[in-house]
């Protein structure tokens, strides 16, 4: 592990793989699973950072690509690195831009030196190497970084697949041959599409490479829940058991909890913060569309036992702050969402340190039936 970097495992789940452990940094420790909010501009949209950490947020994620594109990151570099830049002064982990390359960005061409693409901008072409993204990482100044890796949609042909596995592995040795600074912590990153074997030699090729933590990427891109699952279970039995296990962009609550009980750490979605701002709440009942007219004269909380300033409200003020458009609303939603989460992993702790992680699904599950579509 990296100098400054911790990774204690301190209980596994009798009945499953899940585990409960804690990675420390140079900002804080965290405990594990936990769920990280994501600030792609440095900030957790609507959110202040004193907001942000009563929701119980420990680490929060922010992104190489679009604050290389604004401000840049010599700039937040002049303005003391993230941390400062920001004013959040906890644990910050970087993406290192792999999937908005796929997402956002216009005519990318990718090749073994680097990713050339267009700025979803301003037009601008930019390239993207290994070796720029760990720059652009070591400068913005997080805490955990990650490598390069390409993606692809799925499904997909298995040449193309195949092609951008061995691409992302070799981009993980450049990402770690260019790193210079003794203070962060580097993940590498699991690609291989749903091909179990493609996935399980991906895995075992990285591990060999000893980096400080591990992320499977490539998910959440159009496959079924069960295919996630399963390239899941093809995936973890391969990691080290002795670092942590990171989900990327993964936000659905029952799918949260599914990878949880597989032997994920830690994970990161909009999904709780861009519902948030389009009137959608998460509860252990269900998602609540707060527009519905149902609840206009809801005089009830969105849930009871809430500590979030949200369910100090109704859900018929709630609801008339969306209708009328005030910006309350959206801040409102997004702080009871990200709350939310919050808690769903401090409960999963909590149920994994007495063994009863697979009894805690169960029930969760139960109150939430089928959440439908919230992407």
């Amino acid at each position: 592990m990296t100098p400054g970097f911790s990774f204690e495992l301190q209980h596994v789940d009798s009945g499953c793989r899940a585990r409960r452990s804690v990675l420390s940094t140079p900002h804080g420790a965290v405990d594990l699973p936990a769920f990280m909010p994501v600030g792609t501009q440095a900030t957790v949209k609507g959110l202040e950072v004193d907001q942000l950490r009563r929701t119980g947020t420990q680490i929060i994620l922010a992104n190489t690509y679009h604050l290389a594109l604004r401000p840049g990151e010599q700039v937040v570099r002049a303005l003391g690195g993230l941390h400062r830049f920001s004013g959040w002064d906890g644990p910050i982990l970087t993406d290192s831009g792999g999937f908005q390359l796929f997402s956002l960005a216009r005519m990318t061409k990718v090749t073994d030196q680097a990713a050339v693409f267009r700025s979803h901008v301003d037009g601008r072409l930019w390239e993207l190497s290994p070796e720029r993204a760990v720059a652009i990482q070591e400068a913005l100044g997080a805490d955990v970084i990650m490598v390069l890796d390409h993606v692809v949609a799925l499904p997909n042909q298995p040449e193309v697949i195949r092609d951008a596995a061995e691409r992302t592995l070799r981009w993980a040795e450049r990402c770690r041959a260019a790193a210079t600074r003794s203070d962060q912590a580097m993940f590498a990153i699991v690609q291989g599409g749903l091909d179990a074997e493609l996935r399980a030699e991906c895995t075992r090729r990285l591990a060999a490479m000893d980096f400080a933590g591990y992320a499977i990427g490539g998910l959440s891109v159009g496959e079924t829940h069960e295919e996630m699952y399963g390239t899941l279970d093809a995936t973890l039995p391969w990691l080290p058991a002795d670092r942590p296990r990171y989900l990327m962009g993964v936000g659905r609550p029952e799918n949260l909890l599914e990878a949880i009980g597989r032997g994920v750490d830690l994970f990161d979605c909009v999904l709780p913060t861009r519902n948030g701002r389009n009137a959608v709440a998460f509860t252990d009942q269900g998602i609540v569309r707060i527009r519905n007219l149902q609840y206009e004269r809801d005089g009830t909380p969105l849930e009871q036992e809430c500590p979030c300033p949200a369910c100090r409200r109704s859900r018929g003020y709630l609801r008339h702050l969306f209708m009328v458009g005030e910006m309350l609303g959206p801040v409102l939603l997004t702080l009871h969402n990200v709350t939310y989460y919050q808690r769903l992993m401090a409960e999963a702790r909590e149920a994994i340190s007495g063994d009863s992680f697979e009894e805690f699904l169960a029930e969760k599950m139960r109150g939430w039936g089928s959440l439908g579509d919230i992407g």
